[in-house]
């Protein structure tokens, strides 16, 4: 055998420490995980306010808004929103995955502690906006005033 090593082998000392820092990092994450060590949790919050809106593509690349009964909330302009586009994006994908078609609306939920979430009662997926930033988490927030004016328009 002539590699680079030639005939000289790996010591047996640094073959077991090696194993020995694998078998001790295997078993400090599995400690870690069952006690929850640096897990964050956040406190549990109560709805405020519920939406259940539908997003529906419009020929010219624009997505209308509406709630359940069909009442027009907003409309994005093609080109703009690209927060907005890509989250519905990824639940349309779930959906199409699971073979769920689009009419079952999504819930837009505000919470006692500010937070703006959406959820797709029709797949069970749920996407915390406030991670994305306030910025990101505008567009939806934005979207919940709307629909409060729509709201208030119909009952006037």
């Amino acid at each position: 055998m002539s590699g680079d090593f030639g005939d000289h082998p790996l010591p047996r000392s640094s073959l077991i420490g090696a194993a020995a820092l694998i078998v001790t990092a295997m078993a400090l994450a599995a400690f870690g995980r069952q006690q929850d060590v640096g897990v964050t949790r956040m406190k549990p919050s109560t709805p405020v306010a519920v939406r259940m809106l539908r997003f529906d593509d419009g020929a010219d690349g624009s997505v209308r808004v509406s709630d359940v009964n069909g009442a027009t909330v907003d409309v994005v302009p093609p080109g703009t929103n690209g927060f907005l586009r890509s989250v519905l994006r990824g639940l349309a994908r779930e959906r199409r995955r699971t073979s769920v078609d689009a009419l079952p609306p999504f819930r837009l939920t505000r919470w006692a502690d500010g937070r703006l979430s959406l959820d797709d009662p029709a797949t069970g997926r749920h996407v915390d906006l406030e991670v994305f930033g306030p910025t990101n988490s505008a567009a939806f927030a934005r979207l919940f005033e709307e629909a409060g004016r729509a709201d208030q328009r119909i009952h006037l």
